[in-house]
């Protein structure tokens, strides 16, 4: 760290100009955050003899300039002394000693500097609650500063760390002006600069140059200038979009609250919301002033995926036709809309730099990654002008063979089965192939839905041989209708009854079944099943159990089993293959992204398995396990 650039003199001088005292004081008894003169160069190099070492740079400089200073703290330091005042600290409470004992086998590096601090550090407070500030020789920079560690012994955290003296009290500099920030007439020459950077930070942030606005905001938020956080976690929210921000009581304005209520509600509507449940989140909702009903309403509608993010104007009509797209599994297509589309979006007020309320809704929310969260901002908005970004790429790749990969969690689809039926509107699935009475539900999530299908017990009216499944619906770039279950439990046995017949009533249907097989599998060997059907009559099909081939119909030889599943070949290889012909012989793909991370509409297939037959048995065990 260089001093060349920074006077003591006028960074305390502005402290003290700028200083009154906090609301919790009593008038009458202000206390001035002013030291004593400052040191003599005397009076230093007599207590750098006394400590035996030299003072780090930007603390030496301090003490020449004001011997002491009044930190003005609610708790913590109070006072630092002067040169005469500082001593090594010596660890009197015996912190070494616990903080050796947790640093294990293979500490960081810093953990065993903090380990060593306490008996090297140089105390520099004189009046505190119970607290410490250590200069530690031995963790220094380059330019000879000393770490400085505030140590709060009621907090029962660890110590903060400052990089140098200079840096501690720049920050504490900064904690002062945010405490007096909502003080009227608290305005001095610093609140003018920072609400300057603030507007200068929103209007980058609007012309797409978010990360020159990024330090800017982020300086005036560490100054606690109005406007500055709420400003600066819309661009955080769309960083990162799945963590969570708060906008304060901007859901008190009806000209932001469709946007920012949405956002603020899901935290709880995914169930990440505990403390208090609900009513603590209304009641806190209510506290910043948005009215308890409509709060209640718009979190209905987040948990039960009803939810529209409805902007007015072109921008909103953008958002509805790339809903469209995107609740059909074209997620992809969809975010080519909206982003043609945003340099269309007008900010409903000044505190709003970017449409945020996206994320909020369900169907295309998920569409929003990180790197498209990236676009967005890059993008100019709201009138403004500037390049555009470069487009992020698509996320779907063609065809099918991405079911053998790992998902983005590291996790590999097991079982699937998944139904195609040829220039059907998705909509129709649950006419053909849904259990009676089906209907499309509102879109869910993969992880949302459950992992199988309720078992025949756990339904009353169900017989324990059925087999019915939860799928994922939509709409493939080929125009194939599909049905798809990613979360099969089931296997395929010999009483499966392919759908692909009933699914085939107004063009080609298509039936495939991955079973991964059992623990053992030379008794249950993994399985693949292709069915294909055609106004209602099955055309061709084929199962391979292992080495064992099943087939029926006149099977293209794209699609021939026996060449497609060589024995010789690894299971993954063989499926592979398979995937590979499916796409290239009937013109089959799936969306990767909407099928393992958006949210599709879904129901609850027929069963997939037919009833015994007269002579055949089935047995049927349910486990369930107790807690003692």
């Amino acid at each position: 760290m260089s001093g060349e650039s920074f006077s003591w003199h006028e960074f305390l001088g502005r402290w003290q100009e700028e200083w009154i005292p906090r609301e919790d004081e009593d008038d009458g008894q202000t206390v001035v955050p002013q030291g004593r003169p400052g040191a003599t160069e005397a009076a230093i190099v007599a207590a750098e003899e006394r400590l035996g070492r030299r003072l780090p740079p930007s603390y030496r400089a301090f003490l020449a300039v004001s011997n002491g200073w009044h930190v003005d703290e609610t708790a913590g330091v109070y006072q630092l002394g002067g040169a005469e005042d500082i001593d090594w600290f010596q660890d009197p409470h015996g912190m070494t000693q616990l903080y050796q004992e947790n640093l294990g086998d293979d500490p960081r590096e810093e953990d065993v500097l903090l380990a060593g601090m306490w008996r090297r550090g140089l105390r520099l407070e004189t009046d505190s609650d119970m607290s410490h500030a250590l200069l530690d020789p031995g963790d220094s920079d380059q330019d000879g500063e000393w770490a400085l560690y505030v140590y709060q012994g009621w907090s029962g955290e660890l110590p903060r760390r400052y990089v140098s003296f200079r840096a501690y009290m720049e920050a504490k500099y900064r904690g002062f002006q945010a405490d007096r920030a909502g003080r009227p007439g608290f305005v001095n020459a610093t609140t003018r600069i920072q609400d300057a950077q603030v507007d200068e930070g929103r209007l980058l942030a609007l012309r797409g140059r978010y990360e020159e606005a990024l330090p800017l905001l982020e300086e005036a938020m560490s100054f606690g200038r109005p406007r500055s956080a709420t400003l600066l976690n819309q661009l955080r929210q769309l960083l990162t979009p799945r963590n969570a921000q708060g906008y304060g009581n901007l859901v008190a304005d009806t000209r932001y609250l469709p946007e920012i209520l949405p956002v603020e509600a899901m935290t709880p509507a995914h169930g990440a919301w505990r403390p208090g449940g609900d009513d603590h989140w209304l009641r806190m909702m209510a506290a910043r002033g948005a009215d308890r009903e409509t709060a209640e309403t718009v979190l209905s509608a987040m948990r039960d995926g009803t939810h529209r993010y409805a902007p007015p104007g072109p921008w909103g009509r953008a958002v509805a036709e790339a809903r469209e797209s995107a609740r059909w599994g074209a997620t992809d297509a969809a975010w080519r809309v909206l982003r043609e589309a945003l340099a269309l979006w007008d900010a409903p007020g000044p505190l709003l730099i970017a449409p945020i309320g996206l994320l909020a809704d369900p169907v295309l929310g998920p569409l929003i990654t990180a790197e498209r969260g990236r676009e967005i901002l890059a993008t100019p908005r709201a009138g403004e002008t500037g390049p555009a970004p470069e487009p992020v790429p698509d996320l779907d790749p063609p065809g099918l063979t991405w079911l053998t990969e790992p998902a983005a969690n590291g996790q590999q689809l097991d079982g699937y089965r998944c139904v195609w039926v040829e220039g059907v509107d998705p909509a129709r699935l649950p006419a053909l192939i849904g259990e009676e009475g089906a209907e499309l539900s509102a879109p869910a999530h993969r992880r949302m839905m459950p992992w199988r299908a309720p078992d025949p017990h756990e339904r009353e009216g169900l017989e324990l041989w059925e087999d019915r499944a939860v799928v994922s619906v939509g709409r493939t770039a080929e125009a194939w209708a599909f049905a798809f279950d990613g979360h099969s439990r089931r296997h395929l046995d010999k009483r499966f009854l392919s759908p692909a017949s009933a699914a085939s009533s107004y063009g080609r249907a298509v039936v495939v079944w991955r079973d991964p097989g059992r623990s053992s599998p030379r008794r249950h060997p993994a399985a693949f099943h292709l069915s294909v059907a055609e106004q209602g009559e099955e055309l061709y099909a084929f199962t391979v159990r292992g080495t064992e081939i099943q087939r029926s119909g006149v099977i293209p030889e794209a699609l021939d089993p026996a060449r497609l599943f060589r024995p010789q070949d690894s299971e993954t290889s063989r499926e592979l293959r398979l995937l590979e012909a499916m796409h290239t012989e009937l013109g089959l793909s799936l969306p990767r992204f909407a099928v393992t991370q958006g949210r599709l509409n879904t129901f609850t297939t027929r069963s997939w398995t037919r009833a015994p037959r007269a002579g055949e048995g089935f047995a049927y065990a349910l486990f369930v396990r107790h807690r003692p």
